[in-house]
C-alpha cells in the first residue's frame, strides 16, 4: 500500500515511515521541505497521485488558540480537498488525547481538526496519543530563564512517540475506524518530576521549581483531564527509559 505521511520529518511523523516501511509497505514522507505545504495547499495534488492513505502528523509550536485554529483549519481542509480529488480512501488523523475535555490555546486548533475530518467526505480515522516522553524536554528548553528552567504542574502519561508512530502505521492501512482506540503510556507521571529528571540527567547546574502556571489548559492538566477516560492502547516504554535510552 501507498501510504503518505503529512509531516513526515516530524517527532512522530519520521517514527510512522519507518514503521510503514517495516511492514511492507510504500511510505512517502510529505514536508515544506519536499515542496509540500499542508497550511497553503502547495503540492499536494502531485503527491497524493496513487496514494491509498494519508497520515497526517502536522504540528505547531504555538500557545495561541488564534493561530492554532488557524492553522490546522487552513491545514486540515486543504488535505481534504485534495485527498478526495485523488481519491484516498483512508485519512488517519493524530489527535490529542483530553482535547475535547479542554479545548484552549494549542488544544483549540486541534479540537476544529478533528471536527473537520469528522465531517469531511474522506473515510477517517482519529487515533489520540496522549504526550510524548519528549514533552518534558520541549518544556526545559521553552520555559527557561537563565539558570531557572520552570517545571510546570500536570498529571500525564506519556508514551513514547516511537509507540504512536508504530499504531498509525498500523491504523492507516486497516479499514477506517472513525475515533480510533486512544494510545497512552504505560505509567501516570508528574510533569514537574518529568522536567527536573531531564535535567538532571544533563548534569547542568540549573534550577527547576515545581509551579502552577495560569492558563484553563494547566489547570485542566493539573486536573487530569489529558488522561485517557478509559482503557486505552497502551504502549511499554516508561518515561525513566526513554531517559535512559537518551544517554546512550
Amino acid at each position: 500500500m501507498l501510504v503518505a505521511v503529512v509531516g513526515g520529518a516530524g517527532t512522530v511523523g519520521a517514527h510512522t515511515v519507518r514503521a510503514l516501511r517495516e511492514k511492507g509497505h510504500d511510505a512517502v514522507a510529505l514536508s515544506r521541505a519536499r515542496g509540500v505545504d499542508v497550511a497553503k495547499g502547495d503540492g499536494l495534488d502531485d503527491a497524493l497521485v496513487g496514494v491509498e492513505a494519508v497520515i497526517d502528523t502536522t504540528n505547531l509550536s504555538t500557545l495561541s488558540a488564534k493561530a492554532s485554529v488557524a492553522f490546522f483549519e487552513a491545514g486540515t481542509r486543504h488535505l481534504l480537498a485534495a485527498a478526495e480529488r485523488a481519491g484516498v480512501s483512508h485519512l488517519v488523523t493524530l489527535s490529542i488525547v483530553g482535547v475535547d475535555r479542554m479545548p484552549y490555546d494549542y488544544y483549540a486548533g486541534k479540537v476544529a481538526q478533528e471536527r473537520l475530518v469528522a465531517d469531511g467526505a474522506v473515510p477517517w480515522s482519529i487515533v489520540r496519543a496522549t504526550q510524548f516522553h519528549e514533552f518534558a524536554m520541549q518544556i526545559y528548553r521553552q520555559a527557561a530563564f537563565g539558570p531557572v528552567h520552570l517545571a510546570p504542574r500536570a498529571r500525564l502519561q506519556p508514551v513514547a512517540a516511537a509507540e504512536v508512530g508504530a499504531y498509525l502505521a498500523d491504523v492507516a492501512v486497516r479499514a477506517p475506524q472513525g475515533r480510533a482506540q486512544e494510545i497512552a503510556g504505560p505509567l501516570e507521571e508528574a510533569l514537574d518530576r518529568m522536567v527536573q529528571d531531564y535535567a538532571s540527567s544533563l548534569d547542568e547546574k540549573v534550577w527547576t521549581p515545581s509551579v502552577s502556571l495560569p492558563g484553563k489548559q494547566m489547570k485542566a492538566l493539573r486536573d487530569g483531564l489529558g488522561l485517557p477516560a478509559g482503557e486505552p492502547r497502551r504502549g511499554f516504554q516508561t518515561y525513566a527509559e526513554w531517559l535512559t535510552s537518551q544517554r546512550a
